[in-house]
């Protein structure tokens, strides 16, 4: 009842889908597969992103303790010149 009406959208005219050629991959050198490989670049590649993110950690730890030092430095400060 509250729900506007919406005009009939038309279907449009079928058209023609041109046909793909399938080629063949090129080969790899001497004949072998590079799947071998897979394993080793995945856990160097997954090593890398967990060693910089755990550096990324110890950066924003280091520079939120050096930062809590000064506070509490100047807060200590302030407080034996009373």
């Amino acid at each position: 009842m509250f729900r506007p009406k919406l005009p009939d959208v038309p279907t449009p005219p079928p058209t023609l889908i041109p046909q793909q050629h399938q080629h063949n991959p090129a080969p790899t050198a001497a004949g072998h597969s590079l799947s071998p490989y897979a394993g080793p670049v995945a856990a160097v590649l997954i090593g890398g992103v967990v060693l910089t993110a755990l550096l990324a950690a110890v950066a924003v730890t280091a520079m939120s303790v050096a930062i809590a030092a000064v506070v509490l430095r100047s807060l200590l400060n302030n407080a034996n010149r009373r």
